[in-house]
């Protein structure tokens, strides 16, 4: 089985109290919570890819979480892993390193960076019925207002047509996937579960929305 997931920050004190504001009463607390819920889900020989921004610990700190965790680890690197630039830094911990990645999950296209791309390889495929064959997953914007930016923006895609290669008109696929560890409950996810945490997101902000407007 293979997972996702973005953003965990460990050892990030001051993300727990300010930015995200987790509500751990520690760092240690919040760190240990992680680590329990990743390993609920997480087997020995099952695949977790890490969207970035895995650890803001040095690379001593790092290595006694990664010492704990199941799973085989492959590092999409965030603008917050300092501990890779560490002399001491053992890379075998992970499978692989790197700033971007394609791969094939169940049939399906997974373009893999830790900043959201808008044009995305693969973005106008569809399967034969007509469902996308590619998803952007990343993480970096956390559920700030970046967040509220880039639905906006997908929005305003998925409502564009464009002519296919047939000559069909179509609507543009736009599949942005955050896979922000908060939204998860720091649980790493596969794909389908990604996809089904993000339109409960989308549909929960939209009745939100809604009800704001008929309120007023």
């Amino acid at each position: 089985m293979r997972y996702y997931i973005a953003d965990c920050h460990f050892f990030h004190r001051a993300l727990n109290l300010y930015m995200d504001k987790r509500g751990f009463d520690s760092v240690e607390e919040m760190n240990e919570y992680m680590i329990s819920q990743w390993n609920k889900k997480v087997r020995k020989n099952d695949e977790v890819v890490i969207l970035g921004d895995f650890s803001w610990g040095s690379w001593k700190e790092t290595k006694s979480v990664l010492d704990r965790l199941q799973g085989k680890l492959f590092l999409i690197k965030g603008n917050h892993d300092r501990f890779l630039v560490d002399k001491e830094f053992d890379s075998s911990y992970f499978r692989w390193i790197k700033d971007y990645e394609e791969l094939n999950d169940n049939r399906r296209k997974v373009v893999l960076c830790h900043y959201p791309i808008a044009c995305y390889n693969g973005q106008y495929r569809k399967d034969e019925q007509g469902n996308p064959k590619s998803f952007m997953l990343h993480g970096h914007i956390h559920k700030t207002q970046d967040q509220q930016y880039l639905d906006f923006f997908q929005e305003y895609v998925k409502n564009q047509r464009h002519v296919s290669i047939g000559g069909a008109i179509e609507e543009v696929p736009c599949q942005f996937i955050n896979c922000f560890c908060m939204y998860s409950d720091y649980i790493p996810m596969t794909l389908d579960e990604w996809i089904e945490i993000d339109e409960k997101r989308r549909t929960k902000k939209v009745e939100v929305e809604y009800g704001k407007v008929t309120n007023r």
